[in-house]
């Protein structure tokens, strides 16, 4: 017993211990954003100019921050690079400036602010994001730039951003390690031709009827996993793809080529319609997954405010709705219907 209440002892003299070290360090949030910053770039030049300051400044920045912690953050020698203390630091140093701007966002009374990225801008994803929120009060969204899937798992890995939303799939290597996410929403989706498309009288198309004609991808096919899969699925062997130029382009496309089609959500706004066809796809419906993405070692505080919103809109416009005889989804997109995004 005596020996138990002396580890006792000691492990709280070393809790204490710690606790002082910690608490002796006042962390200036301007010499984090120094880090933060050169940590991104792994440059004090490009750094520096990204802050709008002096080399010198950023470097002095950067030195009193180590003095604070007394451990190195980088290693300066043959390029720029994090220690083994600056890839712990990391992290924690990103969740420090997120929390600094929510506490001045509280204290000037706008609301929380949540960094949001969204992807598969052709698809208007915001269009998901507001009907889900619209109900919440005052949550300001603070869209960011991510262009894709693998873009934005970067962003919320690095702190970038608070979440993430569009279709997630698994990233090679393991890419998307340390993310979570929740499915909230299955959208049905038409194919699209041009009113002078050989099949642009149907009612509606079954997948095969599509063999015949030559899917058009807005980007490269490489990074549009659902077009790729549909078009492997059910035996679409004339694909083209071309940059992403925007919804304009891509309805002049589809709309000056009788031999194209491509998949739009049923539910998505298409310019200027005429001269182009958005025909049903049946037996099987194929559907696109929409999923609220994050990081899972950072939760933000609003995160379940959100996740409930999500889930209040799609119980009253029917989002997930799934019938295997009667839907289809690639196969990637299974393992999220058992998920708790359907309760």
């Amino acid at each position: 017993m005596r020996r138990w209440r002396g580890q006792q002892r000691s492990r709280t003299a070393d809790n204490a211990a710690l606790s002082h070290m910690v608490g002796g360090v006042d962390l200036d949030l301007a010499l984090v954003r120094a880090f933060v910053a050169t940590a991104e770039t792994l440059h004090f030049g490009l750094a520096a100019k990204r802050l709008n300051t002096s080399q010198q400044a950023l470097s002095k920045r950067i030195a009193r921050l180590e003095s604070l912690l007394a451990v190195r953050l980088f290693e300066r020698e043959g390029g720029t690079r994090l220690t083994e203390a600056g890839e712990r630091f990391e992290p924690a140093a990103r969740e420090a400036l997120a929390a600094g701007e929510r506490a001045v966002a509280a204290a000037l009374g706008v609301g929380q602010i949540v960094r949001i990225d969204v992807w598969g801008h052709l698809y208007a994803p915001m269009r998901t994001v507001a009907q889900a929120v619209e109900a919440l009060g005052a949550i300001r969204l603070e869209p960011g730039p991510a262009r894709d899937w693998p873009s934005a798992a970067e962003a919320l890995l690095r702190g970038d951003t608070d979440l993430g939303f569009g279709r997630v799939h698994p990233l090679p290597g393991g890419r998307d390690a340390g993310l979570a996410r929740r499915l909230v929403r299955l959208e049905p989706v038409d194919a699209v031709v041009s009113a002078a498309h050989a099949l642009a009288g149907a009612d509606q198309l079954r997948p095969a009827d599509l063999r015949d004609s030559t899917l058009w991808c807005p980007a490269e096919l490489t990074r549009l996993d659902f077009l790729r899969c549909f078009a492997d699925e059910f035996g679409v062997t004339r694909r083209e793809d071309g940059p992403n130029l925007g919804l304009d382009h891509l309805v002049q496309r589809i709309r000056t080529d009788a031999t194209c089609f491509t998949l739009f959500p049923a539910d998505a706004p298409l310019p200027g319609d005429a001269g182009l066809r958005s025909i049903p796809i049946v037996a099987p419906t194929p559907l696109y997954a929409w999923s609220v993405a994050w990081r899972e070692s950072h939760r933000h505080p609003l995160l379940d405010t959100l996740l409930r919103g999500f889930a209040e809109a799609g119980r009253t416009r029917r989002w997930l709705d799934y019938a295997p005889e009667r839907d289809w989804l690639p196969e990637s997109d299974h393992a999220a219907l058992a998920g708790p995004a359907r309760g």
